[in-house]
Protein backbone atom coordinates (compact mmCIF):
# COMPACT_ATOMS: atom_id res chain seq x y z
CA UNK A 1 0.00 0.00 0.00
CA UNK A 2 1.59 3.58 -0.68
CA UNK A 3 -1.67 5.79 -0.90
CA UNK A 4 -1.79 5.97 3.18
CA UNK A 5 -0.29 8.72 5.01
CA UNK A 6 0.68 6.93 8.42
CA UNK A 7 2.28 4.31 9.71
CA UNK A 8 0.31 1.11 7.73
CA UNK A 9 1.61 -1.25 10.67
CA UNK A 10 0.55 1.73 13.35
CA UNK A 11 -3.08 1.30 12.13
CA UNK A 12 -5.75 -0.75 13.46
CA UNK A 13 -7.77 -2.99 11.75
CA UNK A 14 -10.74 -0.78 10.94
CA UNK A 15 -8.70 2.41 10.04
CA UNK A 16 -7.26 -0.10 7.60
CA UNK A 17 -10.86 -0.99 5.93
CA UNK A 18 -11.62 2.23 5.89
CA UNK A 19 -8.40 2.88 3.84
CA UNK A 20 -9.59 -0.02 1.80
CA UNK A 21 -13.10 0.94 1.13
CA UNK A 22 -12.36 4.87 0.36
CA UNK A 23 -9.50 3.56 -2.12
CA UNK A 24 -12.06 1.33 -3.69
CA UNK A 25 -14.37 4.28 -3.86
CA UNK A 26 -12.30 6.33 -5.58
CA UNK A 27 -11.60 3.46 -7.87
CA UNK A 28 -14.94 3.04 -8.84
CA UNK A 29 -16.00 6.53 -9.26
CA UNK A 30 -12.47 6.74 -11.45
CA UNK A 31 -13.92 4.04 -13.58
CA UNK A 32 -17.59 5.55 -14.01
CA UNK A 33 -16.21 8.89 -15.52
CA UNK A 34 -14.15 6.54 -17.64
CA UNK A 35 -16.98 4.37 -18.80
CA UNK A 36 -19.24 7.39 -19.19
CA UNK A 37 -16.60 9.74 -21.55
CA UNK A 38 -16.61 6.08 -23.69
CA UNK A 39 -20.57 5.99 -23.80
CA UNK A 40 -20.88 9.59 -25.09
CA UNK A 41 -17.96 9.21 -27.93
CA UNK A 42 -19.15 5.97 -29.38
CA UNK A 43 -20.54 5.57 -32.65
CA UNK A 44 -21.53 1.95 -32.55
CA UNK A 45 -24.89 1.04 -30.87
CA UNK A 46 -24.61 -1.96 -29.26
CA UNK A 47 -20.85 -1.47 -28.01
CA UNK A 48 -22.21 1.87 -26.44
CA UNK A 49 -25.02 -0.69 -24.63
CA UNK A 50 -22.19 -2.64 -23.44
CA UNK A 51 -19.94 0.29 -22.19
CA UNK A 52 -23.28 1.84 -20.21
CA UNK A 53 -23.73 -1.46 -18.83
CA UNK A 54 -20.13 -1.80 -17.45
CA UNK A 55 -20.70 2.27 -16.32
CA UNK A 56 -23.71 1.30 -14.16
CA UNK A 57 -21.70 -1.93 -12.72
CA UNK A 58 -19.38 0.59 -11.45
CA UNK A 59 -21.88 2.64 -10.02
CA UNK A 60 -23.65 0.05 -8.41
CA UNK A 61 -19.68 -0.77 -6.75
CA UNK A 62 -19.47 2.22 -5.45
CA UNK A 63 -23.00 2.61 -3.83
CA UNK A 64 -22.02 -0.81 -2.17
CA UNK A 65 -18.90 0.81 -0.76
CA UNK A 66 -20.75 3.81 0.48
CA UNK A 67 -23.00 2.07 1.83
CA UNK A 68 -19.99 0.11 3.96
CA UNK A 69 -19.09 3.44 4.48
CA UNK A 70 -22.08 5.05 6.25
CA UNK A 71 -22.46 1.71 8.18
CA UNK A 72 -18.56 1.78 9.87
CA UNK A 73 -18.59 5.61 9.90
CA UNK A 74 -21.32 7.28 11.70
CA UNK A 75 -20.71 10.56 9.65
CA UNK A 76 -21.01 9.40 6.96
CA UNK A 77 -24.53 8.33 7.74
CA UNK A 78 -25.30 11.67 9.42
CA UNK A 79 -24.15 13.57 6.07
CA UNK A 80 -26.05 11.42 3.78
CA UNK A 81 -29.15 11.66 5.45
CA UNK A 82 -28.79 15.13 5.12
CA UNK A 83 -28.17 15.18 1.19
CA UNK A 84 -28.94 12.33 -0.69
CA UNK A 85 -33.04 11.75 -1.52
CA UNK A 86 -33.89 15.29 -1.54
CA UNK A 87 -35.51 17.78 -3.28
CA UNK A 88 -34.42 21.20 -2.24
CA UNK A 89 -31.03 22.83 -2.98
CA UNK A 90 -28.02 20.70 -2.00
CA UNK A 91 -26.79 24.37 -0.60
CA UNK A 92 -30.23 24.96 0.52
CA UNK A 93 -29.86 21.31 2.35
CA UNK A 94 -26.47 22.46 3.99
CA UNK A 95 -27.59 25.49 5.90
CA UNK A 96 -30.71 23.62 7.36
CA UNK A 97 -28.43 21.11 8.55
CA UNK A 98 -26.40 23.91 10.02
CA UNK A 99 -29.42 25.87 11.22
CA UNK A 100 -29.13 28.65 9.11
CA UNK A 101 -31.23 27.58 6.31
CA UNK A 102 -36.05 28.80 6.23
CA UNK A 103 -37.88 26.80 7.98
CA UNK A 104 -40.54 27.61 5.98
CA UNK A 105 -39.03 25.91 2.68
CA UNK A 106 -38.39 29.70 1.40
CA UNK A 107 -37.10 29.75 -2.72
CA UNK A 108 -33.38 30.56 -2.73
CA UNK A 109 -31.47 33.32 -1.52
CA UNK A 110 -34.49 35.77 -0.72
CA UNK A 111 -34.49 34.20 2.91
CA UNK A 112 -31.79 36.92 3.72
CA UNK A 113 -33.65 39.77 2.59
CA UNK A 114 -34.87 41.07 6.40
CA UNK A 115 -31.79 40.97 8.01
CA UNK A 116 -29.78 42.12 5.31
CA UNK A 117 -26.94 40.02 6.16
CA UNK A 118 -25.40 36.51 6.53
CA UNK A 119 -28.67 34.63 7.53
CA UNK A 120 -27.94 35.34 11.25
CA UNK A 121 -30.97 38.27 12.02
CA UNK A 122 -32.96 35.81 14.14
CA UNK A 123 -30.01 35.82 16.71
CA UNK A 124 -30.08 39.55 16.87
CA UNK A 125 -34.01 39.07 17.66
CA UNK A 126 -33.88 36.95 20.27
Amino acid sequence: MTDYHESWDALDDHAKNVHRALSSLKEEIEAVDWYHQRVVLCQDEELRKVLAHNRDEEIEHACMTLEWLRRKMPAWEEQLKTYLFTEVSIVEAEEAAEGGGESGGGEGESGSGASGGLGIGSLKEE
